[in-house]
Parts: structure tokens; sequence; C-alpha cells
């Protein structure tokens, strides 16, 4: 039986142009600055993104870590939301690690703030408060569907930001499929933020890195805590090279993990069911929302699927996720909607 995951795009493989370029990469020292396969794929990033520099880090964890440390001093502020992977899905490490303090507003159904909850956030000049000193937008926005953030409202939270003498950072650790479903040059919802991290290891299938972008003296800044976090890296040429290959041929086609996140997302609705409360998809991820009455809970779907060699997970008890990537094919789409409708015929 074939095993089809679909937990997260962080289960995606190196494809076959990738180990062959791992395998031939010039190597350098990457401390030193002298890994030329490394700086190449730095400079092609930052070109991407529309920024001065980058800086290859070992995780999009890390890298958001490096932003807020390099934006904010010990004691400040970051505004960032209630459902953004920084707040819940990095360890604290924004307060464990850089002692900053997170200051939570509510993400919308649409992924966005309101303005007004955070001009509402933004601390006075008051010795009893934090000084605020950073806002964090994530696109696409995981929690919330994978939904896309538009340029224009970007431009709108930079311009926000820059009345108040703040820095804006983009968690755009899927900002390539944001640009996918918006049919747009990705420097367009990157242009109006002083700092991107974007992964390398999801849908874009490299098997380790993120990089983070800005101008020079915030890379320099952040490259100085990357060494202090023990993130300086050596021969790292050899996982550089993957990302190479990624930015040159994997960004283009996330579209078609995005109609094939559809077309099951659509086989799903379809299915006869007093159970489901709604099918909701916007790029490559599908989120499952179960009724409160639904006879069973998202771990018996779970379970079930499982059993049909379809692995998906749970959001809570009565949602779960689905992800599309380069290695779900069309008869892996098959597999799963065939595997849907005999489990949640069964489960009733």
């Amino acid at each position: 039986m074939r095993i089809i995951n679909l937990l997260s795009d962080t289960v995606t493989e190196p494809t076959p142009e990738m180990r062959t370029a791992m395998a031939t990469a010039l190597v350098g020292d990457d401390v030193s600055q002298d890994d030329p396969t490394v700086n190449r794929l730095q400079i092609m990033a930052a070109e991407k993104m529309g920024k001065e520099a980058g800086l290859f880090v070992p995780s999009g964890t890390m890298g958001n870590l490096l932003a807020v440390m390099a934006h904010c001093e010990r004691g400040e502020e970051v505004i960032l939301g209630d459902c953004s992977h920084t707040f819940l899905h990095e360890a604290g490490g924004i307060a464990v690690v850089g002692s900053i303090h997170p200051h939570t507003i509510p993400n919308q159904k649409d992924g966005t703030f309101k303005l007004k909850d955070i001009e509402k956030a933004i601390r006075a000049d008051d010795i009893h408060y934090p000084v605020t000193r950073l806002i964090v937008l994530e696109n696409t926005q995981n929690r919330c569907g994978g939904i896309p953030i538009s340029a224009a409202y970007t431009r709108q939270v930079a311009e926000l930001a820059a009345a108040h003498h703040l820095k804006l950072h983009i968690d755009g650790a899927r900002i390539f499929n944001a640009a996918a479903v918006l049919n747009c040059d990705v420097r367009e919802l990157t242009d109006p933020a002083d700092s991107i991290t974007f992964c390398l290891s999801k849908g874009l299938c490299a098997p380790v890195g993120s990089v983070l972008c800005g101008s020079k003296s915030f890379i320099e800044k952040a490259r100085r805590i990357r060494k202090m976090l023990g993130g300086g890296m050596r021969q790292a040429g050899i996982i550089a090279a993957a990302g190479i290959v990624a930015l040159e041929g994997m960004t283009t086609r996330l579209r078609e993990d995005h109609d094939r996140a559809a077309r099951l997302a659509e086989a799903i609705r379809s299915i006869p069911s007093d159970a489901l409360a709604g099918v909701t998809q916007d790029t490559n991820m599908i989120f499952i929302h179960l009724k409160e009455s639904s006879p069973f809970k998202a771990a018996q779907l779970i379970a079930g699927l499982k059993s049909h060699g379809i692995l998906i997970g749970g959001v809570d008890a009565e949602t779960v996720r689905l992800v599309t990537h380069y290695w779900i094919d069309d008869g892996a789409v098959a597999q799963t909607m065939d595997a849907f409708q005999k489990v949640i015929s069964t489960l009733h």
C-alpha cells in the first residue's frame, strides 16, 4: 500500500536534481563567509525578496528569532498575532532567548490584523511600559487556513509601522505560495517589509534551511546573533546547493500543489455527511472542520485514514489539516479521495 503523507509540506524530500547538486557542491567555511555556494544562495534570495542581503539559517524558527533579536533590544516589545507561528510554535524563543516581550493581538479569519488593533497595541512613551519596536506578519497565515496576505494590506501595515517609527518583519515561510495564489511577483509582497524569513524546506523541497533577508546592516547584526546561537555553519554549501535548485525551479510550480488541494477539498465537500461543518482551502492547505454534533472526532478520522495509508494532521478535537506538496501527485489525490469516502461512510 502506498503511503500518502499529507501531514505537512515539511515532509518533502529533496528532488533527484537537488541530490546531485548537493553531491557536487563547491564548499568553503561559511562562518568566514567564504563558502561560494552559500554566498550564491544568499545573493539569489536577497534579489528575489528585493532586499540588500540574505543570511542562510538552519530553520525558519531561527530566522524569525534572529529577526526579532536584530530589530529589538532586551525588554522591548513585538506585536504579533495570537495565531502566529512565532507565538504558538517557536518554543517561546523571543522571550526566553531574546528577552523580548510578545504583545499578541487577534488574527482575523483572513489572517490579517485590524489596523486599529495594531495602533491600540503600540505603547505610549511611559516608563511603566516596554518600548514597542516591531510588528510581525505571517504570509501565508498557517493557522488561519494557509491564507495569503495581500501586498496592499502589507503596505498598510508598513505605513502604520513607519508612522510610529516601528519595523515590520514578515514570517514568509510560505511566501512563494502566497505569490502563486495572488498571481504576483514575490517582491510585491516583501517590498514593504524591513525583513523577511522564507523557508526552503517546505514546499520548495530542500532538505533543510531558510533565508533571512533585509538591509546589509541588519543582516550583519543577525549574522553575529546567529553565531551566538550556535547557527554558524562550516561547509554549508552542501545543503545550500539544494536551496539554489529550489529557488531556480521549485517556486514556479507551486500552483500545481494548490490545484490538487482545491480538487481534493472539493471532493471532500461533496461527500454526503452531516459530520462536516466546512472545508476551507486557499493555497496548499486544506482544513476540515467537524460539527460539534459529529458522530466522530478528529482523532477517529485520522486513525481511519491512516489504516488506508493516508497521513493527515490534527489541529484540535474537531479540525484536521491536509497539506499538498511536490510529492503528492494525481494518483495520491485519487487515493486520498477514495479513502475519505470509505472512512467517513464507515464512521457514520
